[in-house]
């Protein structure tokens, strides 16, 4: 049962989602371009397990859809998924059903609902989106929990909250907007119109407006993006500490970080060996804190949980990777070339024979194709050449032999 204050809350969210729908992005009249991994259900589950899944025909549910940015992408990524987005706000809904009918994106429904009520839908679904949702209800703990309920076995979930560290500017100038309102706090377009003036008003030397500059003015031009960050009514912001405790109340397993590349510890402290050696006698979220406490840059945590079993491919046995079928990554941009952009947009340099490997390797999608044994025969790639683009999400391998639950 939603409480008064939660029930109040959600209110004061809905009517600033209907006052300013939120993404703004442009409603266009056919697919939105670019891809991101994170919603290619393929994609994902191979981040997340070493393999392809065994089906690609699943149920996807956009927790907190918004005007349907992500839902646009997540139905047009996943051609044989059927999508279910759920939002507060009329307003937001309206315009996500405009955006998903103008850009064809038929293989969705909407309906108004908060994520606590999640449990009204019929349906268990097999990977579930929440991006820029929990931070923003009065108990994130019960949302998380809500979704769990909702995840099917070996599903996987997304999620997307604020990170305290890297918002630290941001919270400071959400206060100061929230004082100067004062009775008028609420009024959204209000709080716009405050918080323009203040910035215009500060120096430029001064560090709210330099860090406001720096990374979130090509945004924040948008009143849309300006209240989202600066006037909103509710908003929790983790450290790596209560982020563990958000995920271990959801009784749902962590899968990890999907950028693994900001919690590599080597990136910062490398250079000392015994630096490294002291930092590696921490524990694994020990770890983590240290890393956002030495690089304190991190505005927000992205990350993938399931619930078991989620089966794990292991590699290094060289029987089931020379049985295993493997295809190029579907997220790439730019190939074919020996220069392009991956999964993440990172740009990769390919050797001649990685790319005439992974020339030969089949189509997205694509099983009846040859194996990693028949694509390396009469050649000098080696398999360990193979578990390169493999562990660089550059292939996807679908196993022939039974993969561990």
């Amino acid at each position: 049962m939603t409480s008064e204050n939660e029930a109040a809350v959600s209110a004061a969210v809905a009517k600033l989602y209907d006052t300013y729908p939120f993404p703004p992005e442009p409603l266009i009249d056919e697919p939105p371009p670019g891809y991101n991994w994170r919603w290619h259900w393929p994609s994902a589950y191979s981040f997340c397990t070493g393999h392809a899944p065994h089906s690609n025909t699943i149920k996807i549910l956009d927790a907190g859809c918004g005007s349907g940015v992500g839902t646009e992408y997540l139905v047009h990524l996943n051609p044989d998924a059927q999508v279910t987005g759920i939002d507060l706000s009329a307003g937001t809904l309206a315009v996500a059903r405009e955006r998903c009918q103008r850009s064809g994106a038929d293989r969705v429904t909407f309906q108004q609902l908060s994520i606590y009520d999640v449990g009204q839908l019929e349906d268990r679904f097999d990977l579930i989106n929440c991006v820029g949702v929990l931070h923003h209800m009065p108990d994130p703990i019960k949302g998380i929990q809500a979704l769990a309920t909702k995840l099917a076995p070996g599903g996987l979930l997304h999620i997307f909250v604020y990170a305290a560290l890297g918002r630290w500017e941001i919270s400071l100038m959400q206060q100061a907007i929230a004082m100067l309102q004062g009775e008028h706090r609420g009024d959204y377009r209000d709080g716009v119109q405050v918080g323009r003036q203040l910035f215009g008003a500060l120096p430029e030397t001064n560090r709210i407006v330099k860090r406001d500059k720096e990374r979130w003015a090509l945004e924040n031009h948008q009143d849309e993006c300006f209240a989202d960050m600066y006037v909103h009514p509710q908003e929790v912001d983790y450290t790596i500490d209560t982020l563990f405790e958000l995920i271990d109340a959801s009784g749902l397993e962590f899968v990890g970080f999907s950028n693994p590349r900001y919690w590599d510890l080597n990136r910062l402290v490398g250079k000392s060996d015994d630096v490294m050696a002291r930092a590696q006698t921490l524990g694994t979220r020990e770890q983590y804190r240290l890393i956002e406490l030495l690089d304190p840059e991190q505005t927000h945590y992205e990350f993938i949980l399931s619930r078991p079993p989620l089966p794990q491919s292991d590699w290094s046995q060289s029987e089931s990777l020379l049985s295993a079928i493997p295809s190029r990554h579907a997220c790439m941009s730019g190939w074919p070339s020996k220069s392009f952009f991956d999964y993440d947009y990172q740009l990769v340099k390919l050797t001649d024979p990685e790319y005439d490997f992974l020339s030969r390797c089949a189509d997205p999608g694509i099983t009846d194709a040859d194996t990693v044994a028949e694509l390396i025969a009469d050649t000098d790639f080696t398999l360990d050449d193979v578990r390169s683009l493999q562990r660089r999400q550059l292939i996807v391998l679908s196993p022939t032999i039974p993969t561990t639950p």
